[in-house]
């Protein structure tokens, strides 16, 4: 991204969080996310997710599902490299294997996933972030794919295309931008789950490190947009 002019950010009308949703959803449609057959099956996506391309996820799922370890009790079970071979297709697969330990464990001291849905959503998320390896972002992936609570998911997507369109400077620590969108979009679930998937999808394909201005849906109010 290139710098540009003052004139040129005066000359564009900031769009509202609500405008810029619509304009991605126009732009990429529904992302029809999490991909997942249950609750805990999305816990273990948003595990294996850290750091590596979705497809990748779903290789590693699904020799999961193969081993017929898809299951706490069967993931504890298991060797740690046994459980490791089964994740080696999402990349740093010892340290992934030792997460997805670690978060069963936690889920079955807690009960299970039918307890933790009866948690509220500040004892749930805070829960999850108890769990070693588990930080925000993946702790929110889980609250609001797998158990559909309105908290709002922010990564570096989310970070540079925001800072780009002037409404943060990006820098700002986690729980801040994570109030800041939750206050202005008030508490909406389905908004919540589309946006983060259009800021994902718009960020790989559109507003990339060097971004693709020309085919970019929000470069009308975008003050650093290039021509």
């Amino acid at each position: 991204m290139t710098s540009s002019p003052r004139k040129n950010r005066k000359s564009k009308p900031r769009a509202s969080l609500r405008q810029i949703y619509r304009r991605l959803l126009a732009a990429h449609g529904p992302q029809h996310w999490w991909p997942g057959g249950s609750r805990f099956e999305i816990m273990v996506g948003a595990v294996l997710t850290q750091n590596t391309a979705w497809t990748n996820v779903e290789r590693a799922v699904a020799n999961l599902k193969r081993a017929k370890a898809l299951s706490p009790p069967a993931i504890l079970r298991a060797s740690p490299k046994r459980l490791a071979g089964w994740l080696r297709p999402s990349g740093y697969f010892n340290v992934k294997a030792k997460r997805l330990k670690a978060m069963c464990h936690w889920l079955v001291e807690q009960g299970g996933v039918r307890s933790l849905a009866r948690l509220n959503t500040h004892d749930l998320r805070a829960g999850l972030l108890s769990v070693n390896g588990i930080g925000p972002e993946t702790a929110d992936d889980i609250v609001l794919y797998a158990f559909e609570r309105p908290v709002f998911v922010i990564d570096a997507y989310t970070r540079r295309i925001f800072a780009r369109l002037g409404h943060i400077r990006g820098d700002e620590g986690y729980e801040t931008l994570r109030h800041l969108f939750e206050n202005i979009l008030g508490p909406d679930v389905p908004v919540f789950n589309e946006y983060h998937a259009l800021i994902v999808a718009h960020g790989k394909d559109i507003c990339r490190v060097k971004p693709r201005c020309a085919e970019c849906a929000l470069a009308r109010s975008c003050p650093g947009a290039v021509k």
